[in-house]
């Protein structure tokens, strides 16, 4: 039987922020296209009224539930409000995969990471179109649950997931749907690849914390608010993410304006 959740009382809470912040995207996106106030950023990406409304909301909840510590969120750095951060500080995606939600595929995703000392210590994705909330937690695990609208799930009853070690007769790998390129095709080309599958926004990460997938590289640039939360994940389940060299992967790279360098997420070494 699956064991039920051990999460501390701070993962829930930040697990309930990214739910209601899921239901703020969620009802720009059931509004239909016409609807979605989109369009482009100075550099080019897109932006959608639920990432303003849904990243102001995440903001306000997180400044009452850890009062004065930073956070980094992107719509805020879009805007050129960057604040100062400590060894303590949030990073914050409060709809990551625009271009999934604008093309209505679903995955998309609200994140939540909490990172201490450069390393995601909690997180939380949340895919509203899909059902599926993850919750990672350094020490305590990962956790997935089903969610419904409408309906602010018992975080309680969450389901601990764990990274898979490596098949023995292949990988299933996964790459990003918007933004798989042929670098990421020559890089696994060293590895036993038997199935490729792909995914937009965070939830790459959750496939493979969760053993539905044993390797995501990435060589596109991302940055951090991106990737910590699915990280949090996928560490709290027993998989790794490293540079792709090998390095440690962290954050709080504020003098490279949080831009992170290209990495490789595996599953358990197990």
């Amino acid at each position: 039987m699956a064991e039920k959740s051990g999460l501390s009382d701070f993962a829930r809470a930040l697990a309930g922020i990214a739910w209601r912040a899921g239901e703020i995207v969620l009802a720009h996106y059931e509004a239909g296209p016409s609807n979605l106030g989109a369009r482009k950023k100075a550099d080019q990406s897109p932006v959608t009224a639920a990432d303003e409304e849904a990243e102001a909301f995440i903001l306000a909840e997180l400044a009452k539930l850890a009062p004065g510590v930073a956070v980094i969120a992107e719509e805020e750095v879009s805007a050129g409000r960057i604040q100062k951060i400590g060894a303590r500080f949030f990073l914050v995606d409060p709809l990551d995969g625009t271009k999934e939600f604008i093309s209505r595929n679903g995955e998309f995703t609200v994140n939540i990471a909490e990172v201490l000392n450069g390393n995601p210590v909690r997180g939380v994705v949340y895919a509203p179109a899909k059902e599926r909330i993850f919750i990672g937690e350094i020490p305590g695990g990962a956790f997935e649950m089903a969610t419904r609208p409408n309906a602010l799930p018992d975080f309680s009853q969450a389901k601990r997931i764990s990274a898979r070690a490596a098949p023995k007769d292949g990988l299933v790998a996964v790459a990003s749907r918007s933004h798989r390129d042929h670098l990421t095709d020559e890089y696994l080309m060293a590895y036993p690849v038997k199935e490729f599958i792909t995914a937009g926004s965070s939830l790459k990460f959750c496939l493979v914390a969760a053993g539905e997938a044993d390797i995501y590289p990435r060589h596109g640039r991302t940055m951090e608010w991106d990737v910590a939360a699915g990280h949090a994940v996928l560490a709290a389940a027993g998989g790794s993410v490293l540079t792709i060299d090998g390095r440690p992967f962290t954050y709080g790279k504020a003098e490279e304006k949080f831009a992170n360098p290209f990495f490789v997420a595996r599953g358990s070494r197990g």
